[in-house]
Formats: structure tokens, sequence, C-alpha cells
């Protein structure tokens, strides 16, 4: 099955879902503390806010490189969107309305965007599996601990993952609508306008949209014929861009690259290529056309959105754009801590990510995903050979397109090259398809304890079994979920032994710096009047904002060293344990104060000088 639109009882399960996710979010939001990315993020959201504000009242200088680049060069390493929005609401909302302090108002878009994520997951997942799948899904996903935590940030992982999502399900209801694949286009424009991950997504939606199109003109001469044309197309720009490269080698093909140059002509020959293909291929065969219709806006569409929606590259595109690739390109590489060794160069362990998956997701909901998409694999293979190909029933389009969806990004970060740190928030795209799966899963081995039980009882219910199925699978996740708030990446699933079990393997304890909240009472209360805190990892953003909204006392003032401290916070990481030696030496006792510890295990350790 492709397409199929939700029923209206679907919707509304859906926009409850978001509601509920996003209220719960909102709940908890102040609880959580500031991660380090997120000091910049505030920083430039506020910046682009002025810039905006700027532009209604002086839009000539607003509009100039310098005024620009003024505002936008502030983590320009990063698109706009998300910050944009962060910036809007936090004019709205804080400095307009004063409704919400800074931090929730900046944080507000990136709650119901995470929200958004449970909601699309119940749709795909009821349309594939049944309401139950979709239901049990969607609940997993925000459930997992590490989910929830990146889901209150305003960061760009969790608005990456929704947007992947919606990409992916919009390009999934293009094969029954072709209007949503124009929307596939526009949603494209968006998702790589929020991260980088997202210029990933045509190299995993491309093969379906081929394969589909083939086969719906198999019977259709003039569609076939139509597909080789638009696959064609296609080929001979990029070839074509590939011999301008080799001919003006990569310095000239970059400031070659102007409005009036070969570059920007074959671009909008290929987008008017493509129009006029599919309106000639709609004509022979719609279904056909309705499959190839997705990869021509996301061709057209992504990249004028990605300029559109940033100012930065307003005025030099090419440029800037080949400096944000170039620096995801050659990311700096962290020291990270994974099963006793400190990971600092690459090559990176090739079983990291699945390994550090299956010791952060609670085991209760890892197993029903690894169980799924093992299941939708196996039926795959075993309908290759004449022999077995009885035996089971061929995985479904739709049921391949999940699960490749949920291996993508995880394979993606695997690559030894490619730098592995930040928990599992850089894979979080991969997600919501495997909780699909082991929504799957779940409510099929729920079905056939059904079905056995109907011999003695013909009028059982399905709910009197999937509830009481779907609690206790939860129930641990719900209950690490609470007893780990706000502190969402220390969590460690049964799998790893808990927390105490994590740090006997070697794991990376905590980071991201937020679980300084834990002991911004104790300092407030305790330090001295102008007092000088090392709040080691709190960038002097993040130290700035807790003052702003009133966490940390506007008096203290920040330090980098503990040689100049009067209290040192030091937070556990086993590369950075010279910070604490330091601390013993400048203090002259390794005895701390106070801290957090969660089920034992050191988190931050505080120290203040005799």
């Amino acid at each position: 099955m492709l397409g199929r639109a939700p029923t209206r009882e679907e919707r509304r399960i859906a926009w409850a879902l978001w509601a509920l996710a996003f209220i719960a979010l909102f709940l908890t939001e102040r609880s959580v503390g500031f991660v380090r990315d997120e000091g910049i993020y505030f920083a430039a959201s506020e910046s682009y806010a002025s810039w905006w504000k700027l532009l209604f009242q002086a839009p000539g200088r607003a509009l100039t490189d310098a005024g620009i680049v003024r505002a936008f060069d502030v983590n320009h390493e990063h698109p706009a969107l998300m910050k944009q929005l962060y910036g809007w609401s936090y004019l709205l909302f804080h400095q307009g309305l004063g409704w919400l302090r800074p931090a929730t108002a900046l944080r507000l878009p990136a709650l119901a965007m995470g929200a958004l994520v449970p909601a699309l997951t119940f749709l795909l997942g009821s349309a594939l599996h049944g309401r139950a799948a979709g239901l049990f899904a969607a609940l997993a996903f925000l459930l997992v601990p590490r989910h929830s935590f990146n889901a209150e940030l305003a960061a760009f992982d969790m608005p990456v993952a929704a947007m992947w999502l919606l990409v992916v399900y919009a390009f999934w209801r293009a094969m029954e609508d072709h209007r949503w694949g124009v929307w596939c286009g526009v949603a494209f424009g968006l998702a790589i306008a929020t991260k980088h991950n997202a210029l990933f997504l045509p190299f995993v939606l491309l093969p379906f949209a081929l394969w589909r199109a083939w086969k719906e003109s198999e019977a259709t001469p003039a569609a076939r014929e139509g597909v080789w044309r638009f696959v064609a197309l296609f080929a001979a720009v990029a070839l074509l861009y590939g011999l301008l490269f080799v001919a003006l080698g990569p310095s000239g093909f970059q400031k070659r690259f102007l409005w009036l140059s070969p570059h920007v002509l074959l671009f909008v020959g290929l987008a008017v290529g493509a129009l006029w293909l599919l309106r000639e291929l709609y004509r022979a065969s719609e279904p056909t056309a309705r499959a190839l219709i997705p990869v021509a806006a996301m061709a057209a569409f992504g990249p004028v959105i990605f300029y559109l929606h940033w100012p930065y590259l307003w005025h030099h595109p090419v440029d800037r754009v080949a400096w944000y690739l170039s620096f995801h390109a050659t990311h700096e590489h962290y020291a990270w801590f994974y099963l006793g060794e400190l990971l600092r160069a690459p090559p990176f362990p090739l079983t990291y990510v699945v390994v550090k998956t299956a010791l952060t997701v609670p085991t209760s909901l890892f197993v029903p995903m690894v169980l799924g998409w093992l299941t939708v694999v196996g039926r795959a293979l075993l309908s290759l050979p004449a022999r077995t190909r009885e035996w089971v029933s061929r995985p479904s389009t739709t049921e391949a397109l999940v699960a490749v969806n949920a291996v993508a990004s995880i394979l993606i970060i695997s690559h030894p090259r490619v730098p592995h740190f930040g928990g599992v928030k850089h894979w979080l795209p991969s997600m919501p398809f495997l909780a699909i799966l082991a929504g799957m899963a779940v409510t099929r081995g729920c079905a056939a304890l059904v079905e056995r039980l109907r011999a003695h009882r013909p009028t059982l219910p399905f709910a009197a079994v999937a509830a009481p199925v779907f609690a206790l699978l939860m129930a641990p996740a719900l209950i690490g979920l609470v007893r780990v708030m706000p502190y969402g990446t220390a969590f460690y699933s049964e799998l790893a032994g808990g927390l105490p079990g994590a740090a006997s393997l070697g794991m990376q304890r905590q980071f991201w710096s937020s679980h300084v909240t834990s002991v911004l009472p104790w300092i407030n209360q305790h330090a001295k009047p102008g007092a000088r805190v090392y709040l080691h990892e709190v960038t002097g953003y993040s130290f700035q904002d807790y003052q702003q909204n009133g966490m940390l006392r506007a008096d203290l003032r920040l330090v980098w060293s503990p040689f100049e401290a009067d209290i040192v916070a030091y937070q556990y990481h086993q590369e950075f344990r010279e910070h604490e030696f330091n601390t013993w030496q400048a203090f002259g006792t390794r005895t701390p104060v106070t801290g957090l510890y969660l089920d034992e295990t050191p988190q931050i350790v505080v120290y203040q000088r005799p």
C-alpha cells in the first residue's frame, strides 16, 4: 500500500499526540540545563532576530552584505531556519508579550518540532500496520529518555529528525496524490535548511522513486520511454556539471558559478526540462509521473528554498555554501569515551552506533525494534529464492521504505571516518522508523497471542491483550525517563546495567554540560558575594544564560581555570580528568562539598576553596 491518506480519526489521534507531546515537553523544559551548543544557538537566534527588526526599520542597511554578515555571521556553520524560528519566538513571547522566560521562548519552536515526530510516526505506522502499531511507535519514540531530552533543546538534531520523517511521509503520500510530490520538494528544502543531515535524503529516496516508476510503466511503452528521458535528463546535467568541474578546476568552478553562467543555466534547464517531461509523462501514465514528481521537486525546490531562507547566502551564495559544505566534510573529532577507550581520531569502531543504541534505548523497546527490522529483512531475503518464496509474504514497498530509513542515518554515522560523538543525536532520524518496526513486531505478537487465547475465549478483544503488553514494554522506559529526568544524556539501558553498569563498561557518563543545573542552587546558596566560579564545560554564553534566566546569581563571576576559582563544578569526563587533578592542586583538597550522583555514579563534583 502506498500513499494512503489518514482517516479523520487518525488525524485526530495524530493531533492529540502532538498536543500531548508538546504539553509534556513544555511542562518539563524549565528543569533542563543549557547544553554547550544552545549557548551559541541562543546568541545566534537573538542576533538573527535583531536583523529582522532592522529589516523593518531600515531595510536599506539590513539588506547590505555588511548588515547581513553583522547579524548572521554568528554560527554560520549551520543553516538558519531553526535559529530564525527561535529568534522570532523570542521576540514575540519574551520581548513582546513577556509571557515566557528567555530560554523557554527560544526553545518553544523546538518543542513544537519534537512533538511533530510522534504525530507523524503514528500516521505512517498506522497506515502501514494499524492504529495500535502506530500508537505504540509514537509513544515508544518519545519515552526513550535521550529522545525526550533532545526534544527539549533549541538545537537541530530533533528538528532534522522531524523534517526527515516529514520528507519521507510526503514522498510516500506522493505515490497516491501528485500534490504531495510538490510538498515533498518543499519539505526537503526546509529539511536541508534545518541541518546538513538531510542532504542524504535524495540518495535514500531516489531508488524507490525509480523502482516505482519502472514498475508502473511496464505495460505502457510511452511511459517507459518517458522514464528513460527523465533519467537521461538528470544524468546529462550531472555529466555536464562534472565536465565543468574538471575543465575549470575546483576554484575556477566555484568562482565562475555566477547568476549568468552555464552553472545556473544547467539548473534552470533541469527544472524546466523535468517539468516538461513530467507533463508529457502524466498524459501517458499518471502513476508513473507521480513516482517521479518528488525527485524533480526536491531537485528544483531544495536549492531555491535553501538559498532564500538564509540571508547570509544572498550576496555570496557559492562561496559561502562551499565553505559550509567543507566545514562539515572536515568536521573536527571530539574525544569520546567508549568501552574503556578514549576515541580521539579515526578510524572509529564500525559497531559503535549499533552498540551505543543498544546501550541507550530501553531494552524492552530496543528488542522489538531489532525484531521488527530483522523480520522485514528476513522476509525480503526469503522471498528471493523460489524454494522459500511461498513461506513468507514479500515486504511491500512501504515496508522497505521504512526499513531502509530505519538504518540510513545509522549507516552514515557508522562509517569509521565520520566523527563519533554526541551520544545518539546524530542518528535520531532513524529512530522513528525503528519505532514503527517495533510497533509492527509487538502488535503482530499480540495478534498471535489473541488468536491462541480466542480458542478458549472467542470474544476476547485485541485491546485486552495489547494494553497490558504495551504497558509492560513501555514501563521500563517511563521509569527510566522519570528517574533520570532532567539529565537525559546520562541514561543507559538495562542491557548496559543502568548508569553504574555503563560506568563500569567505560562509557561516556554524560555530555553537553547541562547537568550543572543540579548544583546551581548549592552554588547560589554558598558562594560568597562576587565569587569566582569555574563551571567546567559550561561556555560563557551558557553562564550568561543561567544568570539571565534567574538560575545563577548575577554577582558571580565566570573564570576559566580551577587556579583562578573559588568554586569549581567539575563535569565527570574521562578525557578531562586533568581538570579535577588541577582542582585538587589549586584547592589543596580532594574532598568535594557536593555533587550530582545518579545511582551512585558521579556526574558533577563540586569543590570549594578552603
